[in-house]
């Protein structure tokens, strides 16, 4: 749901933290400052050419850089000075950095890396110099787009499912297809995440029982936009953002929509009763992680940041945060709660976004759709 000609903005699933695991983890993060960041807590990173040390800027997602995964840094790293930035897509972030912003690690999602990688704005990844490589779960680290032609561009750290979301007392059977987005009982009730073509687009394949949507044929695309432009009176709004989203909920004008799993758990938290789940013909999910720009000018500490985020203890507080994990060695530092949602096993079977091949035609069969 993102990326260059295909998206404008990430939907990245709702921050909902809890204080006082939060606090744990912070406090067993102060003693790996005491003696470095490495994956097991051990002494810090031997990174590649040189010691951590010196200015580190990021560009990432505002999300990404949260003080409960940053604070840990400084402190493992007190000679580390990190300046951040963010932005709002991949393609936006490419654009600042041909136009001469410079950056040393940049946040990645594989379905929107192409801006990216097309400028050889990325340095390759060397997999041998990352502690905890190995260790990542193969649906992430073997996902396509992590490595290309046998060159690895980003380090996956963090991933989120798409489903449905309706409230639970106007579907007493509840819902399991894509397919109920289309119900004619529904016209006018219903919400699509509208931050860009990949989302809608997917989603609506998926109803019409397109079962590889990542990939569709031009004749597909067509069919997609047509039942789109067929049916657009079905859906209340096109929602810009998350916060537009629950908001719809909140108000009583949707009873239903496309999102992540955060997004209900936001809905939930302000008291709208409503599920979320994964539909029968396959959910989606979007995987997001960190690379090291082509112009880097500190690789050790760039690998040190990869590296930190990818410890046990920081993919604890990912999943704290609401995101799944991709480091399972963490799964025994997460309360048992939370464990299930941030598993890794939990996107096994969903269908993972990718940039597909010819972005240019799904975008322009979404702005058809967009104009009506």
């Amino acid at each position: 749901m993102k990326g260059t000609a295909v998206n404008a903005t990430r939907n990245r699933r709702h921050v909902s933290r809890r204080p006082a695991i939060a606090a744990g983890l912070i406090a067993a993060m102060g003693l790996l400052a005491a003696c470095g960041n490495s994956s097991d807590g051990d002494s810090p990173s031997s990174s590649p050419n040189g010691a951590v040390e010196g200015t580190l800027r990021m560009f990432t997602y505002d999300d990404t850089i949260d003080p409960l995964i940053m604070e840990p840094f400084d402190k493992a790293y007190p000679n580390v000075d990190v300046k951040t930035a963010t932005f709002n897509s991949d393609a936006q972030a490419a654009a600042k950095i041909e136009g001469g912003f410079g950056t040393d690690v940049i946040e990645v999602c594989l379905d929107e890396s192409s801006p990216l990688v097309d400028a050889g704005l990325l340095a390759p990844i060397d997999t041998k110099a990352v502690d905890g490589w190995d260790d990542l779960a193969p649906i992430y680290r073997d996902a396509d787009g992590v490595t290309v032609d046998g060159t690895t561009w980003m380090v996956p750290l963090s991933a989120g499912p798409h489903g449905i979301i309706y409230v639970t007392s106007e579907f007493p059977e509840g819902v399991d297809s894509w397919t109920k987005l289309y119900d004619p009982a529904l016209k006018g009730r219903v919400a699509l995440d509208g931050g860009g073509s990949l989302t809608p687009m997917a989603v609506t394949a998926l109803s019409l029982g397109i079962t590889d949507p990542m990939n569709m044929t031009p004749e597909q695309i067509t069919q997609v936009r047509d039942y789109m432009l067929e049916h657009r009176d079905q859906f209340r709004t096109f929602a810009d953002s998350d916060s537009d989203m629950v908001n719809l909920f909140k108000s009583g004008e949707i009873v239903i929509s496309d999102g992540g799993r955060g997004t209900a758990t936001k809905l939930q938290e302000a008291g709208v009763d409503v599920t979320w789940v994964a539909p029968k013909e396959g959910g989606l999910s979007w995987v997001c992680g960190l690379g090291i720009s082509s112009e880097s000018e500190n690789i050790p500490a760039s690998y040190a940041m990869i590296e930190h985020f990818l410890s046990p203890p920081m993919q604890a507080v990912t999943a704290d945060l609401g995101y799944a994990i991709t480091n399972p060695k963490a799964l025994p530092l997460i309360p048992a709660d939370e464990r299930e949602s941030a598993d890794p096993a939990a996107l096994k079977n969903l269908i993972a976004e990718v940039e597909p091949a010819n972005p240019t035609e799904w975008d322009a069969a979404w702005q058809e759709v967009q104009v009506g």
